[in-house]
């Protein structure tokens, strides 16, 4: 039996940044095209550090219900989305 490695390239992660969400200056539950958002004080106080930061947006664990949209988090974060890794492959 074959297995797959598993690649950088297959994994694929959602994240979310400041702008997508509208800059949002309070802490709340936002409804977006996804689904809702609960954004924290503490989810703000990154963004105003680091403007750019990206989030991976992670699922609400709970009960399905399909006629209820999706509940969102923010969790870990990368401060510098857009920039080249810190090392050197060889």
């Amino acid at each position: 039996m074959a297995v797959d490695k598993i690649t950088p390239d297959k994994i694929k992660v959602d994240k979310i940044t400041w702008d997508r969400v509208g800059r949002v200056t309070e802490p709340g539950r936002y409804m977006y095209t996804f689904g809702w958002l609960t954004i924290t004080a503490c989810d703000l106080e990154i963004w105003k550090l680091y403007p750019q930061a990206a989030f991976t947006l992670l699922m609400q664990s709970g009960e399905a219900d399909e006629s209820l949209a999706e509940e969102f988090h923010l969790g870990a974060f990368d401060v510098a989305p857009g920039a080249p890794p810190p090392f050197t492959t060889h």
